[in-house]
Formats: structure tokens, C-alpha cells, sequence
């Protein structure tokens, strides 16, 4: 490989670096800030547990550290969401190297969607499909039985449910550049539309706890997502064969 093939490679080797080291430290602005309220943090993310357990019941942790850890950890994934806009940024960045003008008006819609829309995720997992899910949990309860949920599972279950609702809820921007890329079509989503709610029910099954109510709440808002899509791959459809037509115009 001579000197000018190296050039672009070395480039984009430089930019991602750049980009991964401005992310990591908007991370850590995030972590250092949300670590200050740690405390106040668990308690609100523990809240749709919380309301569904008797007034006298509490979370348990059976280790000395476990929740030193605990902390740090919740730290994370607030500071996480803290940088979220500022990392979108940095990807949308790294994605279109060389703006244009034209694409540099996309950048704020891009950051500011994407953020609502994973923001909005896990809202939707934290009021409605926790606490039907956790009633549900409660409810083998007895006067032969109680509960007993430990923070370490409690965090593991909970955060992961929130960041994959988070997730699921970019498909509509992920549909957006996929067809404006040409690798997807509102015609071929419409043709597997079938094959699709099939795939959301088997990816519920494998990414959510082993439970019906689980999967179902995260089925459910997956398959209005997709019908959503459809209608964002006909708008980026219809944008892009106008584009098209005034270009050989």
C-alpha cells in the first residue's frame, strides 16, 4: 500500500479517534455529574417496583460493595443519557464526513430526533411496560410466598429492558437513511411485512426475560414502529426520486 492510498485511511482513522474521544469525554462530564445524585437516581429508577411491592417491603442486597457498585453504575447510564444528543452528534459526524451545506441542515433535526425518539423508549418502558410487567411479578405473592428482589437483579433486569426500548424506538431513523441509502424500500417492507412481525416476535423472545408479559410489551410498540417506518421509507422514497428527476432534469 503506497503513501496516497494510506492518506484516506490514516484519515479516518484520525477522525474516529477524534470522535471517540470527544464521546468518552461527554461521558464522563455525564458520569461525574449523575454520580453526585446516585442515590436519588436508583430510587427513581426503582419507583415502578416500588409502587407495585407493600409499604413495608424492600429491595435487598446481599454483598458489602454491591451497592457502591450499584452507584457507579446508574452514574453510567444517566451519564450516558446525558451525552446521548452530543454522541449522535459525533456519529452523525463520523457518518457524513465533507458536509455539504444541504447536510448540514439534517444534523440538529438528526441529534434532536434521535434523542427524543431513545429518550421516549424508555420513558414508554419505564411508566407503562415496567409497571404492568412487575404487577404481574407481584402478583404469585402469598401468604405462603414473598418476594424478594435484590438490587443486583433489579438494576441488571431494569436497565437493560430501558436501553433496548431505547434502541427499538430508533428504527424510524435507522428506515430513514436505509432508504435513503437504496438498501431498503417501503415496497419490500410492505411485501415482508409478515416475515417482519415474525422476526419482532422471536427478537422479543430472545432479548426480553423469559415471560410472556415482557415480550409482548416489547412486541407491541416494535410492531407500530414498523407500520411507522413504512411511512418514513415512502417520505425518504418520494425525496430522494424528486432529488433524482431534478438532477437529470
Amino acid at each position: 500500500m503506497d503513501k496516497d492510498e494510506r492518506s484516506p485511511l490514516l484519515g479516518i482513522v484520525q477522525q474516529l479517534r477524534k470522535r471517540l474521544v470527544a464521546s468518552a469525554i461527554a461521558l464522563g462530564i455525564g458520569f461525574a455529574i449523575s454520580y453526585a445524585f446516585s442515590e436519588t437516581l436508583f430510587r427513581i429508577l426503582a419507583w415502578p417496583l416500588k409502587i407495585n411491592m407493600a409499604p413495608e417491603d424492600r429491595l435487598i442486597y446481599t454483598g458489602l460493595p454491591e451497592m457502591f457498585f450499584i452507584y457507579i453504575k446508574v452514574a453510567f447510564v444517566a451519564g450516558l443519557l446525558l451525552a446521548a444528543p452530543f454522541i449522535f452528534y459525533e456519529m452523525w459526524m463520523l457518518a457524513t464526513p465533507g458536509f455539504r451545506q444541504r447536510q448540514g441542515r439534517l444534523v440538529l433535526p438528526f441529534v434532536l430526533l434521535s434523542s427524543l425518539l431513545f429518550i421516549g423508549g424508555a420513558l414508554f418502558g419505564y411508566f407503562i411496560a415496567f409497571p404492568v410487567a412487575f404487577k404481574f411479578f407481584l402478583g404469585f405473592e402469598s401468604q405462603h410466598l414473598q418476594s424478594l428482589p435484590s438490587v443486583k437483579q433489579y438494576f441488571s433486569f431494569s436497565v437493560r429492558l430501558l436501553l433496548l426500548f431505547g434502541l427499538i424506538f430508533e428504527l424510524p431513523v435507522a428506515v430513514f437513511f436505509l432508504t435513503k441509502a437504496g438498501v431498503i424500500t417501503p415496497e419490500a417492507m410492505k411485501k415482508n411485512r409478515a416475515y417482519a412481525m415474525l422476526g419482532v416476535f422471536v427478537f422479543a423472545a430472545i432479548v426480553t426475560p423469559p415471560d410472556l408479559i415482557s415480550q409482548v410489551m416489547l412486541s407491541i410498540p416494535l410492531l407500530v414502529l414498523y407500520e411507522v417506518a413504512i411511512l418514513i421509507a415512502k417520505l425518504a422514497g418520494s425525496k430522494k426520486a424528486s432529488k433524482e428527476e431534478s438532477e437529470q432534469g
